[in-house]
């Protein structure tokens, strides 16, 4: 079976640009699809191709003729549920294929994708779900696949919920880097001037923080990759010096975080690396931050939120500020960088940016990002605040867009949430 993966392009449209012109909340990473060359390297006997409209926006009408397809796979996030949508739809136009879709928006609210240009929809992790389904389709039988819904436009869906394994991790899996080779030179962390390649060691989260999209992706599991696997995809890697571990949280089970690293050792790897922790971890483990420094850790990525515990319990961080402070003043010492990770709700006041952009400041954070409070479909968070949504539009929830209304004059808002971007990307040093 010839199968096509469509990495959608950049989009999502920005209300301080288009009702302020403020222009500077863009995106600065634009990393290779890893998801879908994990999905590629899962289907050995088909003939898959993949087209990164992110990197080369033009390509698809193309390889839909020269390629012919049976089967056209998309991923979506949130912002882009509606472009894929239109993507579907001139494929349905072009070629007989069937069109199925997953990702994050998929798992979380698969009703949104039960539409008549969509024939499957893969909730949750896709990477034996999607194989299943293509051997069911190439045999010419119905397919029945646990995760994976048949639409049905005018009924709302039923499907069999997966129960995951070490294998819908992708564990002995190597990623088909290969099929986007020749994007290779755009992926890269614009602001910092930093090419990386993109590796998995673990899916899922065991924490259940309100406004987080994964815990459906994997059934609320947490699950980590065979240590051989990951080192032999970072060696596939072999002229990309800085290693992105794309996990929501890499070091969610301690001991195999430990594990690897010393592999890494072992194997002689040498690589820097960027990596997601929770500052409870660091707290707990500070040997296991200092090992990994050792084999190469460059800079961690940790989930702050907010600078007072109150907050974290609202979001049910089950976290504390005083241990947020505490990690930073171990990682600091450990000489490892980190790039810290903010949300502002809607409802600040002045004072309260004042106050976050003197704690990233203060705190010597190398990387602040900030993103908006923003109730993502399928969460707690969406959930509880349902009633005051005011903007339903997907194509703006990119996390740059106040979709709840704001307490300070709009316009003012988006004035003070660029200046804090702003700020944190001249100052970066990562």
């Amino acid at each position: 079976m010839r199968i096509l993966l469509v990495n959608p392009p950049n989009c999502g449209r920005s209300i301080p640009e288009e009702r302020y012109g403020i222009d500077s909340l863009k995106q600065i990473f634009r990393g290779e699809p890893l998801a879908l060359q994990t999905l590629a390297g899962n289907l050995p006997d088909h003939d898959v191709r993949i087209v990164d409209l992110k990197a080369a926006p033009d390509t698809l009408d193309e390889a839909l003729t020269t390629f012919t397809p049976d089967l056209v796979g998309f991923t979506a996030m949130t912002c882009e549920v509606n472009t894929v949508l239109a993507l579907a739809r001139r494929v349905r136009n072009t070629c007989s294929a069937s069109i199925v879709v997953g990702g994050c928006h998929a798992s979380c609210e698969p009703e949104d994708f039960n539409r008549a240009e969509i024939d499957w929809i893969v909730i949750g992790l896709g990477t034996v779900a999607l194989r299943e389904l293509a051997e069911a389709l190439e045999n010419g039988k119905t397919p029945g696949v646990d995760g994976v819904a048949n639409t049905s436009p005018a009924h709302k869906l039923h499907w069999r919920p997966r129960s995951y394994a070490a294998a819908d991790a992708g564990s002995d899996t190597i990623p088909r880097y290969d099929l986007v080779e020749e994007y290779r030179s755009e992926y890269y962390l614009s602001s910092l001037g930093l090419q990386m390649g993109l590796v998995s060691s673990a899916l899922g989260c065991p924490y259940a923080c309100n406004f987080c999209c994964i815990p459906p992706i994997t059934g609320k599991r947490y699950l980590t990759r065979s240590i051989p696997a990951v080192i032999a995809d970072i060696e596939t890697l072999e002229n990309t010096p800085v290693i992105r571990l794309v996990d929501a949280n890499s070091f969610g089970n301690p001991k195999h975080a430990l594990q690897l690293a010393e592999a890494l050792a072992s194997a002689g790897v040498k690589r820097e690396y960027l990596a997601d922790v929770r500052s409870d971890t660091v707290v707990r483990h500070p040997e296991l931050l200092q090992r990994w420094k050792d084999v190469g850790l460059r800079a961690v990525v940790i989930g702050f939120e907010a600078i007072d515990t109150l907050t974290l319990e609202v979001m049910n961080k089950n976290n504390s500020a005083d241990r947020n402070r505490a990690a930073i003043e171990i990682l600091h010492r450990l000489g490892i960088t980190i790039v810290g990770d903010f949300i502002i709700n809607p409802d600040y006041t002045e004072a309260q940016f004042d106050q976050l952009g003197a704690f990233a400041h203060e705190q010597g954070i190398e990387l602040p990002m900030y993103s908006i409070l923003t109730p993502l479909s399928g969460t707690e968070l969406h959930r509880q605040l349902r009633p005051q949504i005011r903007i339903h539009d997907l194509d703006y929830y990119t996390l740059t867009n106040a979709v709840l209304p704001t307490r300070l004059d709009e316009e003012l808002f988006y004035q003070r949430y660029a200046a804090l971007l702003c700020e944190g990307h001249r100052t970066a040093k990562v």
